[in-house]
């Protein structure tokens, strides 16, 4: 059995401390194989944020990958969100959009925001034909019969949660997907927790959201997804704080 926690959207600068040491507690006495946190690291992509976000998740001893949320580019600084978006994230490099290898699953992961976007909100996804090719080389690359999960921070489609992703380019990537193989797709960004199956031409795919750590919490406690690969199927159990 491969155990996997998946959480989101952490955003240190709002973010729920007592929630954070729960998680830790978990994580300390579980044992993971990996911990799998699909972006909003931060709340305003300031380098203390940063670093408290580092020393966190260094702390937690595990495999660890990250992806990129649209709260951690820089808000205040156009400049550093146009020319060098990613530049605090240099102590984090080794962890963000990090592909894993488990035993009977592969984690892969998706780039899913944008430095600017041709409408107002640019904290909605956006799915390029660059990050897309990229991730179904990673997805064709993937050992046989291993159980095969995206990472990314915004749902690809909508899941009936109350905050959107207004995703571009999600529903082409999911079918893009499916068609490659994948089995799910692991989320942030809404701040709810889901699972459910989506439909697509090549077969049903997993999409599973987790809710967050942070103050910032809307219909769903603060949580974490607890994912297990057994017998090459996917278990999963949302974890909510007393």
């Amino acid at each position: 059995m491969t155990r996997l926690f998946h959480v989101s959207d952490i955003h240190f600068g709002a973010e729920d401390r007592a929630a954070l040491d729960w998680f830790a507690d978990r994580v300390a006495e579980e044992q993971p194989d990996a911990v799998i946190v699909t972006g909003d690291l931060t709340m305003r992509a300031r380098q203390h944020e940063f670093a408290a976000a580092q020393a966190w998740l260094e702390a937690l001893g595990r495999p660890i990958t990250v992806e990129v949320g649209n709260h951690d580019l820089p808000y205040f600084n156009p400049w550093a969100r146009f020319v060098t978006p990613y530049r605090r994230f240099q102590a984090l490099e080794r962890m963000i959009e990090r592909p894993l290898e488990l035993r009977g699953v592969s984690i892969v992961p998706l780039k899913t925001t944008a430095r600017a976007q041709l409408r107002l909100n640019w904290s909605k996804g956006y799915v390029s034909g660059r990050a897309i090719n990229r991730t179904l080389t990673q997805v064709a690359d993937a050992p046989d019969g291993h159980i095969v999960l995206i990472a990314c921070h915004h749902p690809l489609v909508e899941a009936g949660t109350r905050s959107t992703s207004n995703t571009r380019g999600g529903r082409a990537a999911l079918e893009a997907l499916a068609a490659a193989g994948a089995h799910g797709v692991l989320t942030g960004h809404v701040h709810d927790a889901f699972d459910i199956t989506h439909p697509t031409a090549t077969g049903p795919v997993r999409l599973i959201g987790a809710g967050t750590l942070s103050e910032r919490v809307r219909d769903t406690r603060p949580s974490f997804n607890e994912l297990r690969v057994v017998d090459a199927k996917l278990e999963t159990q949302i974890r909510e704080m007393e």
